[in-house]
């Protein structure tokens, strides 16, 4: 395993931090077209996956079977803040498939707009649909009613739901189902490490949407959902709205927790993965930027609406300028 040192951080010209990790390149046929580190890093996907596994709902005909609309569809490739728009949306997802919200099984958690002070978390009560995965959870209980499936372990890896997700999150990233090394995610569903490159293919097959032979009605759903409600993807403050908006439907990205993150361009039928080892998020930020740039993806006005997630100035609690933060990496060019 070789990673690159792709951030470093000064705080009054001494060098304090230096976060490493890879990045993939891919076009369709997955081909490396560029890199940083090893391409082919072993990596948890964590919530990068969550379009992938809805796909055994959507090309099952699910959300037409429930009437989800297009913004619930967003919900199943959510790590949502637990805003009032997010926890009504999976309420009525629930509604549509007959389930009161205690079926998920996602466990429940402040939600993340207490983090980002939003709100405070003083006096309230939160649920299972407060949690950042309910909206794919939600999916995963329609899915299970779909097909008469139980539903009090449907996170279970033996589940039939789980092996279909397993056998098409294969598919996408054309390994076999074997090649994919499980784990547990924080939200209990099973979660799967890929090569790098493997979960950049996965994205530019997504982002391609109806041009994929194999998925492409189930891709342009998944796709066109995430980029048309970014918002519900995340929330207020959140990674992925800043970079579908500043995409303007071109960039289809779902962030991970510990430091991963997709990015996959629809017109170029071309996606990065980037993971940082540390789990940094301002350094995986500013890293994908980074790579967005060096690509020559982005123009003038992209350049200046993700200028904040490059996260330069280190600041302290009084709002002094006290480090510096850099990106430190050239991606290297293949052919």
């Amino acid at each position: 395993m070789k990673l690159a040192p792709l951030v470093e951080l000064t705080r009054g010209g001494t060098l304090e931090n230096q976060h490493f990790g890879a990045v993939a390149v891919v076009d369709l046929r997955g081909r490396v077209l560029a890199q940083a580190g090893d391409a082919h890093w072993l990596t948890f996907t964590r919530s990068t996956l969550k379009a992938l596994q809805a796909l055994p709902f959507v090309e099952a005909g699910g959300p037409q079977r429930f009437g989800f609309t297009q913004a619930q569809v967003a919900l199943l490739c959510a790590s949502h803040n637990g805003e009032p728009m997010h926890v009504e949306a999976v309420q009525g997802m629930l509604d549509k498939t007959g389930l009161d919200y205690r079926r998920l099984l996602c466990g429940c958690q402040v939600p993340m707009f207490t983090e980002l002070g939003l709100s405070s978390a003083a006096g309230q009560v939160f649920d299972e649909r407060h949690h950042n995965c309910s909206g794919k959870h939600a999916g995963f209980l329609a899915y299970c009613v779909q097909h008469g499936l139980p539903t009090d372990d449907y996170v279970s890896p033996g589940h039939p739901l789980q092996q279909a997700v397993r056998r098409d999150v294969a598919r996408i990233a054309r390994l076999s189902a074997d090649a994919l090394k499980p784990g547990i995610d924080g939200c209990s569903a099973p979660n799967y490490a890929m090569p790098l490159s493997h979960l950049a293919l996965a994205y530019a097959r997504l982002a391609s949407g109806a041009r994929d032979a194999e998925f492409g009605g189930s891709l342009a759903q998944l796709s066109e959902a995430m980029t048309a409600y970014p918002e519900l993807v995340s929330g207020t403050g959140r990674n992925d709205l800043a970079f579908m908006r500043a995409g303007r439907g071109d960039w289809v990205t779902k962030v991970g927790a510990d430091g991963v993150q997709a990015v996959g361009s629809k017109s170029r039928g071309e996606a990065f993965a980037i993971k940082i080892i540390d789990g940094n998020k301002p350094a995986l930020f500013a890293a994908t930027v980074e790579v967005l740039d060096q690509l020559g993806w982005m123009d003038d006005a992209q350049r200046e609406a993700l200028q904040a997630w490059r996260a330069e100035a280190v600041v302290n609690a009084r709002g002094l300028r006290v480090g510096e933060r850099r990106t430190v990496f050239r991606l290297s060019r293949r052919g």
